[in-house]
């Protein structure tokens, strides 16, 4: 599992998977939230500016990262 550092009191899930290095664009973070692939906390998350604060955990393709302050 990767950490993601963030310097604000959030991240939007898009950003964070960006940031992760889950996906390579906005375009393919949005793909992948829409098409119901991505789970935050273990929820399938379909909202791409879902507010993501420290300790939440975004899984895609079989990676994981965690947000962290």
């Amino acid at each position: 599992m990767k950490n993601v550092k963030i310097k604000d009191e959030f991240i939007k899930l898009g950003q964070a998977m960006k940031l992760g290095g889950l996906v390579g664009s906005g375009v393919e973070a949005k793909i992948a939230i829409q098409g119901g692939d991505v789970t935050l906390n273990g929820k399938t998350e379909l909202a791409r500016g879902k507010k993501l604060h420290d300790g939440d955990i975004v899984s895609y393709n079989g990676e994981t990262i965690q947000i962290s302050q």
